[in-house]
């Protein structure tokens, strides 16, 4: 199959939120969202790499220290928690009608799965839709009053990262 022709925008992507619950995870759409999902720090190793001199030259490179990818996103502020309504507020922060979410990671930190869907071939795209997955992401939340209020999602990815 060729690669794709089809420039995506911020209207082809939607964000999926999942617990570690098995065998059926929580889910939560997350909506009201800018459309400035964001991920950094790829590469095809996942660790520092160090180069080591010869006299001043560069003999090697050499894999150190893991490193862990970052991301956010932001979202328009509609509600924040309740208990029986689902909110994105609570699924990231296991409160509300959440409370009861399971870590995608063991221990004591509540970590969750992130997935990017995008879409291509609605648009024609001959290489078909496409998927960016997050395992094991600690997530943390700023609010910011404004026109319109936010909340902003920030991310570190622990686990896989699979890209199709």
């Amino acid at each position: 199959m060729a690669a794709s022709t089809v420039i995506k925008n911020f209207r082809d992507s939607t964000i999926r939120l999942f617990d570690g619950a098995t065998p059926t995870p929580a889910q939560l759409e997350v909506t009201l969202e800018a459309g400035d999902f964001s991920l950094s720090g790829l590469s095809s190793t996942l660790h520092e790499v160090t180069p080591y001199l010869d006299r001043g030259e560069l003999a090697t490179l050499r894999k150190t220290n893991r490193t862990f990818p970052t991301g956010s996103w932001t979202c328009h502020f509609a509600d924040l928690s309740d208990g029986s309504d689902q909110t994105m507020t609570d699924f990231l922060l296991k409160g509300g009608s959440y409370g009861g979410n399971v870590s995608t990671l063991p221990g004591e930190v509540y970590c969750v799965k992130i997935q990017l869907d995008i879409e291509g071939t609605d648009h024609g795209d001959t290489a078909g839709d496409h998927q960016i997955t997050l395992d094991d992401c600690h997530v943390t939340l700023d609010y910011s009053d404004g026109d319109p209020s936010s909340l902003s999602a920030s991310f570190v990815v622990y686990g896989a990262i699979t890209m199709s």
